[in-house]
């Protein structure tokens, strides 16, 4: 439990330092490249190539491009259309997405859940009742997205790792998880990427460090 504390203050402590210091100032495909780039070295001495069967490396490969790729893509753009409050509150539609997916994978309906969802999505819109700009419904639908792919990508691993099992720890498989979000990560910024908007003090390099080696790869190994 405490464990699960420290995680969720961890990435939490995360969202106001993007809001904060790189939104808007660090190029969010940049931001993004390499916070995926330093889990994948984190976790590379650990990652066991032979033993793996092909379908489970295949599994989270495509876990990893869409809990770490498109999700945070979408993630770090919200940034710019959203204040760091309203990103907070609305990654509560995650767990929702989460059951919902995983209903529909086993083919069961949850009417709670779908009541939930559009009680937050009537919530969302009274929190904005001056108005809902162009800029804020961007931001929400980007937020929306990667929601959906995070839960996506957990649901997806869970049932990955339940049709392959195996008695290999997880952080000897954590790494295909970022080598899937660097397929997507690396084309991202290479096609949208903006070269004059990296980093350019020491605070920005420093919070580039600290969500790619604690927040992810500590986060994740936790």
């Amino acid at each position: 439990m405490g464990l699960l504390v420290f995680v969720t203050v961890l990435w939490a402590f995360s969202f106001s330092l993007i809001g904060e210091f790189l939104a808007g100032q660090v190029d969010s495909d940049f931001a993004v490249l390499s916070r995926v780039l330093l889990g994948a070295l984190v976790f590379l001495p650990f990652t066991r190539w032979r033993g793996v069967a092909s379908g489970q490396k295949l599994g989270i490969l495509v876990t990893g491009m869409l809990q770490f790729g498109i999700t945070y893509l979408c993630l770090y753009r919200s940034f710019s259309y959203l204040t760091v409050p309203e990103v907070l509150l609305f990654t509560i539609f995650t767990p929702l997405y989460v059951t919902l997916l995983d209903d529909a994978l086993f083919r069961r309906f949850s009417p709670v859940a779908l009541l939930a969802a559009a009680i937050a999505t009537v919530g969302a819109g009274i929190i904005r009742y001056d108005g809902l700009s162009e800029d804020f419904i961007t931001g929400f639908l980007l937020l929306q997205v990667a929601n959906f792919t995070f839960a996506a990508g957990q649901v997806g691993y869970k049932h990955v790792m339940q049709h392959y099992q195996s008695d290999l720890p997880g952080y000897r498989t954590f790494g295909y998880f970022f080598f899937g979000a660097l397929i997507i990560a690396l084309p991202s910024f290479l096609i949208f990427g903006n070269a004059e908007k990296l980093p350019t003090t020491p605070v920005q390099w420093g919070i580039l460090a600290w969500l790619g080696l604690a927040a992810s790869g500590l986060g994740l190994f936790l």
